[in-house]
């Protein structure tokens, strides 16, 4: 058994690689490591080999790079040393190799024309960008010249030519007339790739003395214009009359008609022409014909087919257009122009040459002192690249000697390294048609022993399940890693632990007895270092009572028990789901601690009910069906399930097909309303049944379909509408012949674990679809567009292979073919995968804030190179945090927020800032593998608001004329506060606000005493505080000043006196002798006096009011239901209606609508007067006499 195997990416997710490795040597990264260890120089960022600028503007040449110790940088212009120092205009960027040109404070661009080269050096070794050629864009001028008008015969063809000034680069050529129209373009007139206009043939509705040509220079965005071109067609018709007009009428004389033309070609002219064009291009070919009626054109290849996919036509297809050409696009190429009165052809001789393209671009590499390695370097292009190797910038021929290497072509190949053999290597590809340059490090690192995981980490895991316990580390020479178990263990050792190639120790099946503390060494020649982790193994979870199925009648009450049993020291949560999804929002169903009872039961709640069971180790689960049914109506009936068919019987037994039948069971007084067939594979699945058909209740016979080497037996169930019946006893074996696969593997895909593999993948064909013995699977990859031929392996019981070598995030084409014994199935569909993706490289550039307002923010950046992505780029991260309040400067706890941007967006709004405050942010490219290194932090702040309300607002000691207000300063000040505003005024007896005062206080007042107010008063106060942006939202109170004493004593409360209280008493008495007499009169049959006016007047207007109206109707005793007419004006609910008198109790918070605040005060005192005219807001209103302003204040 293999005591050592490389970790999934999800169990490697900790150990990245820093860059691409030949070597075993893993750099873990971290960023504290990576800090401490020399690195010689890496190019990051660099300016287009072709670079052409804008010489209205400053040109900047790129350079990034990075190196531990970080690098310096210098320039060559034209081959030789280029000292900026001694050029006023050029500058380089701090800790940066880019250059500044400026040109617009003098500068002249063309000065500054060639070819640039940038070195990024230190101590381990030297690192070159490509030449850069710098060439500055050229819009000239049209050159004049005069344009004769063209006269032409209609019919005949015409070509304008545009001929337009050469600029760099070429300009985009369009036609136009004098309004700025584009001039309509059809099969008959078009404009050829070189810009002219072409007419096949010519019509009288040509005629137009407006052909403009534009060229637009996209660089400087400037336009220039040809002189407009005069065309006149004359028809057949007014060349007839012109003729007339100088004959005389016995002269013979008149115009041939509009004569038709066979095709002739335009351009190309000839019968044939040659086209080179790149590698990886557009090949873009055209044929314009002339003829009369219109040609069309068509295209072929000679000896082949269009390559598909691919191939386009433009311009009316008089342009062919191939995206992506490869050398096997080379080839003849036949355009072919034909009308009605015959055709023409054309033959184009195409040849795709290639610039150099890698195969094998060199990798960095980093050994151990004594290590052995190589760099390898293979390009190929059309003529094969000439490779040549440097060092550290310089020819390697020429380069200092080093005892360690030795170039063998392509490969440089390094024996027993030492620390002064770090260095950087060029390898250059070229031919005549480009150059590749690739730089890759030598990094040769002697470096003690690290454990990375850290100390006293703690790891759970379920009993009987794999325990993974890390030990990332990194050393120079490679550390051994050894484990113990304890503090005193021994070294462990047997088939019961795996150990990873990352350090980790795997326990594939861990006990309660490997619960203890394990300790991790890592050693090498130059130390030792140790780390202690700790595992626990926990107690499964377990459902030690399930929930049953369970039958129960319409409006009955069922209950599903969950009984549990888990770990003591972890938290369980139990979960119930119905048909896989949450339980209704509904009152009826009860859970519990450990069951669902569900109360009154409907139809709707028949179903499957789940209970889960969560802790944070574990899950578990359990299912029970609930089928409700309905009340038999009479006991004798008995609802209930089918029972199982009989007597199954084969026949008509063919290579992929067979008949079945059988003798339905009872159906118990619930017609079968189906039956489902069942499959046994007794070969491949033994006692594992499969749906293979259902069939309607009626039916007892059924065609069904087969497939080859597959030992079948049938079973039948019967289905009604209280459920399923047990399955029929299996029906006799039937053993179909193997036959090819009819199908491949679906779900194919390609996606790499780590940077240098591509890992297939495929959903694996079931038993019965091998067709026969000897399944196998035939997996074949090669690299998209670099590899013509297919790499293939034959793989048996697997659904999994991995492809290592590979470079990192290159397409490829991937397929999966099934095959048995007795052949393959068919040729299976080509997909698309991708080899395994690492970081990003670079961190985004030139990031900007734009601080909108005090509480929003837009931040841009420029996107990173696809290239530097290294995987699919998923978006960008915004990571913004607050630094401290620019009002309080006090600092607080950082809690940095992440915004995450999909896609290539380059631009975000930052919500919910708060005002006056420093923030920073860095922006972070994420691809599938992670996140990318971090811009460098972005400071920006945002500007003051508005201050939120006082803290609150206290009004105290009130006295006849004065009150004391004391607050609080606001909780958000968002800004420097300049002054406080306090508005007040009063609130009269009939609830209206009298004037409004308004008062500024300094910002570093907490309290004023208010004086000269009314006495006995009620006061609204209206408080805020303001910034120099504003005023902020404010706080309100009411209070009331006291009332002279003298006053108060001449104030009688009437409730008290002695005349008020008899006249109560006499009205109570009169009413309770009247009530006893209308009671007596009502029981003899006897009428009301009012009664009887009311039958003889019979008044509409004193009929009783009826409900459908909202208002009260009769009253009738439940005896004699006699009605009760309107006499009375008492309404139903007992309440008095206050109609008359204003000054009734309760104006003096004495009748039944007084209230009582929480804290006991009274608030009741107004609500007679509400009936009248309502209180503006929600504020309470002045009371209507002192004596109650007394009693509500607190």
């Amino acid at each position: 058994m293999m005591k050592k195997k490389r970790l999934s990416a999800s169990k490697a997710s900790l150990v990245l690689f820093l860059c691409q490795m030949i070597s075993a040597l893993d750099v873990p990264l971290d960023s504290k490591l990576l800090e401490e260890l020399s690195q010689p120089p890496t190019i990051t960022q660099q300016s287009p080999k072709d670079y052409i600028v804008d010489p209205r503007e400053n040109i900047v040449i790129q350079c990034e790079a990075k190196g531990k110790p970080p690098p310096s940088f210098s320039w060559t212009r034209n081959g030789t040393h280029f000292d900026i120092d001694k050029d006023a205009q050029v500058t380089m960027k701090p800790n940066s190799g880019t250059l500044v040109i400026n040109i617009m404070n003098g500068g002249k661009a063309e000065a500054y024309e060639g070819i640039y080269q940038c070195t990024a050096r230190n101590e381990r070794g030297a690192a070159i960008s490509n030449n850069i050629v710098i060439r500055p864009s050229r819009s000239p001028l049209w050159t004049k010249e005069k344009l004769e008008p063209h006269q032409v015969r209609e019919g005949d063809s015409l070509v304008l030519h545009c001929r337009p000034p050469v600029g760099l680069p070429p300009p985009i050529i369009f036609w136009m007339d004098n309004a700025f129209q584009r001039l309509p373009q059809s099969e008959r007139v078009s404009q050829g790739l070189n810009g002219d206009l072409y007419f096949s043939n010519v019509q009288p509705e040509d005629t137009r003395e407006d052909y403009i040509c534009y060229a637009r220079f996209n660089h400087t965005q400037t336009i220039q214009q040809k002189q407009p071109i005069s065309v006149k067609v004359f028809s057949m018709d007014s060349l007839n009359d012109t003729i007339a007009a100088n004959l005389s009428d016995t002269d013979i004389y008149g115009a041939k008609p509009v004569t038709e033309k066979q095709p002739i070609l335009l351009t190309p002219t000839g019968s044939t022409s040659t086209k080179v064009e790149l590698r990886g291009s557009v090949l873009l070919l055209e044929c314009i014909a002339a003829g009369l009626p219109t040609p069309g054109i068509h295209w072929i290849k000679e000896g082949g087919e269009l390559p598909a996919n691919r191939t386009f036509f433009e311009n009316f297809k008089k342009t062919l257009k191939i995206i992506d050409v490869s050398e096997a696009d080379s080839g003849n190429y036949k355009c072919i122009a034909r009308n009605i009165l015959g055709s023409a052809y054309h033959v184009i001789s195409v040849t795709v040459k290639a610039a150099p393209y890698w195969i094998t671009a060199p990798r960095n590499l980093v050994l151990s002192p004594g290590e052995d390695g190589t760099l390898i370097c293979r390009a190929n292009g059309n003529p094969k690249p000439n490779i040549s190797w440097l060092a550290n910038g310089v020819p390697i021929a020429i380069a200092p000697e080093d005892p360690s290497r030795k170039v063998d072509g392509d490969t440089i190949i390094f024996s027993h390294v030492q620390e002064r053999s770090s260095a950087v290597y060029q390898c250059n590809a070229s031919n005549e048609y480009g150059y590749l340059l690739a730089n890759a490090f030598v990094n040769v690192l002697a470096e003690p022993p690290r454990i990375l995981t850290p100390a006293n980490k703690l790891y759970q895991v379920i009993a009987d399940s794999p325990a993974l316990l890390d030990c990332a580390y990194f050393g120079s020479p490679k550390p051994e890693i050894e484990w113990f178990k304890g503090v005193k263990g021994s070294i462990l050792r047997g088939n019961e632990y795996v150990f990873h190639d990352n350090g980790t120790l795997e326990i594939p099946v861990a006990q309660k007895d490997s619960t203890g503390t394990y300790t991790c060494v890592a050693r090498n020649e130059l130390g030792k270092i140790q780390n202690e982790v700790q595992l626990e193994v926990k107690d499964p979870t377990m459902i030690i009572k399930q929930p049953e199925y369970k039958v129960i009648q319409r409006y009955g009450q069922v209950s599903f028990e969950c009984i549990i049993k888990h770990d003591s020291t972890l938290l369980a949560t139990v979960t119930w789901l119905k048909d896989n999804d949450e339980l209704p929002d509904d009152e009826r169903f009860l859970v519990g601690k450990d069951n669902l009872t569900i109360m009154n039961v409907t139809d709707k709640d028949d179903g499957t009910y789940t209970c889960i069971v969560n802790t944070t180790l574990d899950s578990v689960s359990a299912s029970a069906v609930l089928t409700v049914v309905a009340a038999p109506p009479t006991p004798a009936i008995i609802y209930a399930r089918p029972n199982p068919p009989f007597d199954l019987e084969l026949t008509g037994q063919l290579e992929r097909s067979v008949e079945l039948s059988w003798i339905p069971g009872d159906e118990n007084n619930s017609p079968i309303t189906s039956f489902v067939i069942e499959y046994e594979d007794g070969l491949h699945e033994p006692g594992v049944w499969h749906y293979q058909t259902e069939v309607p209740g009626t039916q007892t016979t059924v065609q069904l379909k087969l497939s080859p080497y597959v030992n079948y037996s049938f079973r039948v169930i019967a289905v009604n509408e209280i459920g399923r019946s047990q399955p029929s006893e299996p029906s006799e074996q039937y053993l179909t012949k193997s036959a090819n696969p009819d199908e491949n593997p679906s779900n194919v895909q390609g996606i790499g674990s780590e940077p240098d593999n591509l890992v297939i993948t495929w959903e694996p064909l079931k038993g019965f679809q091998s067709n026969g013995p000897g399944l196998q699977y035939k997996v074949s990859w090669r690299q998209k567009d670099v590899d013509d031929e297919w790499t293939s392996v034959i793989v048996a019981n697997v659904s999994k292979y991995i492809v290592s070598g590979t470079p990192t995030f290159v397409p490829y084409e991937i397929k999966v073919q099934a095959l048995n014994d007795l052949g393959y199935a068919p040729e299976p569909s080509e997909v698309i995968g991708h080899s395994g993706e690492d970081l990003p490289m670079v961190a985004p550039g030139n990031v900007q804030v734009h601080v909108i307002n005090s509480t929003l923010a837009k931040v841009h950046w420029d996107p990173v190179p696809l290239k530097t992505v290294r995987g699919h780029l998923q978006g960008y991260k915004v990571y913004y945090w607050k630094v401290q309040s620019l009002s309080r400067r006090s600092r607080r706890h950082v809690e940095k927020k992440i915004l995450t941007f999909r896609g290539n967006k380059t631009f975000g709004m930052l919500p919910g800032l708060e005002p006056y405050s420093s923030y920073k942010l860095n922006v972070r490219v994420v691809n599938g593998k992670g996140e990318g290194p971090a811009s460098p932090d972005k400071v920006f702040k945002t500007p003051e608001g508005v201050p939120s309300s006082p803290s609150f607002l206290k009004i105290t000691n009130p006295t006849l004329d004065s009150l004391t207000l004391e607050w609080g300063s606001p909780t958000h000040p968002n800004g420097v506060l300049t002054s406080y505003v306090l508005k007040f005024q009063p609130i009269n007896n009939t609830h209206e606000l009298g004037p409004l005062v308004e008062i500024r206080i300094p910002a570093n007042e907490s309290s004023l005493i208010l004086k000269n107010l009314n006495y006995s008063t009620r006061y609204k106060f209206y408080f805020n505080a303001q910034t120099s942006v504003g005023s902020g939202s404010q706080i309100t109170e009411e209070a009331v000043t006291i009332m002279d004493e003298a006053m108060a004593s001449r104030q009688v409360d009437i409730a008290t006196q002695g005349w008020f209280i008899g006249l109560m008493c006499a009205v109570a008495l009169l009413i309770l002798i009247l009530l006893i007499v209308c009671f007596i009169r009502r029981n003899k049959g006897g009428k009301y006096p009012v009664k009887e006016k009311e039958d003889a007047h019979a008044d509409p207007e004193i009929q009783p009011m009826k409900e459908d109206d909202g208002t009260f109707g009769e009253y009738s005793d439940a005896e004699d239901h006699k009605p009760l007419k309107k006499g009375s004006r008492t309404p139903s609910d007992r309440t008095v209606k206050k109609e008359d008198s204003d000054d009734s109790l309760v104006d003096y918070g004495e009748g039944v609508n007084g209230q009582f605040n929480e804290d006991g005060s009274f608030i009741g005192q107004y609500s007679g007067k509400k009936e009248k005219e309502p209180a503006e807001g929600n504020e309470s209103s002045e009371a209507p006499s002192p004596v109650n302003a007394m009693n509500s204040f607190v």
